[in-house]
């Protein structure tokens, strides 16, 4: 039997609830498996169970993208767009796994110096409490210039995270591409922008140092020039067969949905 991690976030609220189940779960279905904290996870596993939210799920994924290790996650968190497991759901999580009824969904990632992002990558000018000016190149030469609070580069994952509430689009999480959006542009002809995934992108202010912020996670302070390229690793999330993109983008964002004619289910 595969050797199963089971990483839990016990900062949330709830997480030692689920371990306690989840510990008599695979007990009962004899799966072995190795409890780890957030915070000091290691390899050597076959299988992943994360307890916690989306950001749980951001940490642990791209730890064990460098060992191609799927990753499924049990959602106590908020939204919960990766982790799609609930807490009612863990009582099958023995079946799923001894089974293999769960696909593995590559996840392209990004990297900009010696961090990765599963979502996103921010970059803000280092004052903060005002707009930057930025320069966008891509492949070297300038394509855009922004006055802006600052700049959002996406992966389709994280396309319906930060950038969706800038106002970018939502990408297929198996689209190859990459979503571009500033924040608060202060021209109206500054759009989100779409590109393929093996340009190179740089990143420059004119007037102050930046500040890069990787899945809100891993923080790089007051550099002159941002370098962002695709990851060589790739996250293995692992998804209940029964899940679909389109069905988790209605019921977890209400896509689509009319507010008046569904408004009890927002009460």
């Amino acid at each position: 039997m595969a050797k199963t991690g089971i990483v839990i976030n016990h900062c949330i609220k709830g997480s030692e609830t689920v371990l306690y189940n989840l510990r008599d779960v695979f007990n009962h279905s004899e799966i072995d498996f190795d409890e780890l904290d957030l915070e000091s996870l290691k390899g050597g596993y076959d299988f992943i169970c994360s307890i916690g939210g989306d950001g749980t799920m951001l940490k642990t994924l791209r730890y064990y993208s460098k060992t191609g290790t799927p990753v499924m996650g049990v959602n106590i968190g908020r939204l919960g767009f990766l982790s799609l497991i609930s807490p009612e759901q863990v009582k099958d999580l023995g079946d799923i796994i001894k089974n293999k009824e769960y696909s593995v969904k590559d996840r392209i990632m990004l990297k900009t110096s010696d961090k990765t992002a599963l979502n996103d990558i921010v970059i803000k000018g280092h004052s903060t409490v005002r707009s930057s000016k930025f320069n966008l190149y891509i492949n070297g030469t300038l394509m855009s210039e922004y006055i802006a609070d600052g700049i959002i580069v996406a992966t389709p994952t994280g396309s319906t995270a930060y950038g969706l509430s800038a106002g970018g689009p939502i990408l297929y999480p198996g689209l190859e591409g990459i979503v571009i959006v500033p924040i608060c542009a202060h021209t109206m002809t500054a759009r989100p922008l779409v590109i393929p995934i093996d340009e190179k992108l740089t990143i420059k202010s004119t007037d102050e140092l930046l500040d890069v912020s990787c899945d809100g996670q891993e923080n790089i302070i007051g550099v002159n020039e941002v370098n962002i390229e695709l990851s060589e690793y790739k996250a293995k999330l692992a998804l209940p067969k029964d899940v679909d993109f389109y069905s988790v983008l209605k019921n977890k964002l209400y896509w689509g949905m009319s507010p008046v004619s569904d408004a009890d289910k927002y009460i």
